[in-house]
């Protein structure tokens, strides 16, 4: 289920995010193309070299994701970015939002042995 990544980076990423990385690379290109933006100049708009945005084109899991969002911004597409993780988009968050979960998770604490004196006693 996880992949090696086929740049010098070591990470290991599931074989789902590769895919999500790679169409979203396509998207950008796509996006790119689109507005006849040549590669050099929506790298200049983004602040990142040609070769960044190169990966950023391919998917590459190894590029920080602040990149990433630079180029988007570049594009005019941020708020895609912004709305990923929004609870509207969270069908499994809601479904435990329902429940009324607790806000806060603790373990219980393990319990003192009752019934024994402390030594010295009697």
């Amino acid at each position: 289920m996880y992949a090696m990544e086929t740049t010098h980076t070591s990470r290991r990423l599931p074989v789902p995010a590769l895919r999500a990385l790679r169409k979203l690379g396509q998207d950008i290109r796509d996006a790119r193309r689109r507005r006849r933006i040549p590669v050099a100049l929506l790298a200049e708009r983004a602040s990142i070299s040609r070769m960044t945005l190169n990966k950023i084109e391919k998917g590459d899991g190894g590029v920080a994701i602040g990149n990433y969002a630079a180029v988007l911004f570049a594009l005019g597409l941020i708020d895609r970015l912004a709305a990923l993780a929004d609870l509207v988009h969270d069908a499994v968050g809601r479904a435990f939002e329902e429940e009324h979960l607790p806000q806060r998770i603790r373990l219980p604490r393990p319990r003192k042995q009752s019934g024994s004196s402390p030594a010295g006693g009697q």
